[in-house]
């Protein structure tokens, strides 16, 4: 680390939780566009101007906003479109497509240059891992590793997504015992944050999805966000609330946020009537919790 490094204050509320927005989101979106019945082909700008329009609205209520190299991340630092009171987190991961899926494995994007993310600004930089059963789990280990080198001599924080998928060779696939496995595997390898997956797809009785949470909090042995993806977003506030019982300290989400703006007209009203009062209640909600701690 050097001396000039950067906290996960940097990146939290007041409170010390955190409330992050994601709009690092690539073919991904691009999909999400094309399933809202809009004229395809999806062009690269009207992406951009997502995600910079999302910035813009929402960023005064989120700790900080993850970006994505590819289609936003220059334009959000030249149009300073983050808020003052937000931070800026960078993916530095590249998504390899295949198998008809729009990421089917990853790597540490080596276009990524951690200093100049810091020159402009950046506090951290986020790594998406697939996690599969019947794959090595030392490849994972050590890009885990280079990546927290690559943050940390830079000043930056380490934030590391371990995602699960199943196995390419058809074995059964336990999402809820690989998410367990994923955690203990990578959850103490120094990194800064985890953002993991909410068991059950926020589903079920309370009193299970609680369970279930501690579970994956005692496998976890670094401070841990939830994320949206696969989580309906009616359900999403429940799931902070149960991860946050468990032992988590907020969220880093996308899609709960402002998913259901896409395709709509007039994008922006949508994201300042819709996106940003869900952001601003959960930000509250996850100081609320932090509070009774």
């Amino acid at each position: 680390m050097t001396n000039d490094s950067y906290t996960l204050k940097d990146i939290a509320r007041p409170s010390g939780g955190f409330a992050m927005l994601a709009v690092d989101q690539r073919e991904a979106m691009r999909n999400m566009f094309a399933d809202s019945g809009m004229k395809q082909p999806i062009a690269d700008n009207i992406l951009t101007d997502f995600k910079v329009n999302a910035a813009k609205i929402i960023s005064p209520y989120a700790s900080a906003v993850l970006v994505d190299n590819q289609f936003c991340y220059s334009e959000i630092v030249k149009q300073k479109a983050i808020s003052d009171n937000s931070a800026l987190i960078v993916a530095g991961d590249l998504f390899i497509p295949g198998n008809g899926i729009p990421v089917d494995n990853v790597c540490i994007d080596p276009n990524i240059d951690a200093q100049e993310v810091k020159q402009n600004g950046g506090k951290a930089l986020k790594l998406l891992i697939l996690w599969r059963q019947d794959e090595d789990a030392q490849q994972r280990i050590e890009m885990v590793k280079e990546f927290n080198q690559k943050c940390h001599s830079a000043g930056l924080l380490s934030i590391i997504e371990p995602v699960v998928r199943p196995p390419r060779l058809g074995d059964k696939f336990d999402r809820e015992q690989c998410i367990l496995n994923a955690a203990k595997e990578l959850g103490d390898l120094g990194s800064d944050l985890y953002k993991g997956e909410m068991p059950l797809f926020g589903k079920g009785e309370s009193k299970t999805l609680l369970d279930a949470a501690k579970k994956l909090n005692d496998n976890i042995n670094i401070p841990w966000v939830i994320l949206s993806s696969g989580i309906h977003e009616n359900l999403f506030c429940r799931a902070v609330r149960m991860a946050m019982q468990a032992g988590a300290s907020g969220f880093l989400a996308g899609r709960a946020i402002w998913a259901s703006t896409i395709g709509l007209p007039d994008t922006e009203l949508m994201l300042r009537d819709i996106s940003a009062p869900r952001m601003q209640y959960l930000g509250t909600l996850v100081d609320e919790i932090m509070a009774s701690r």
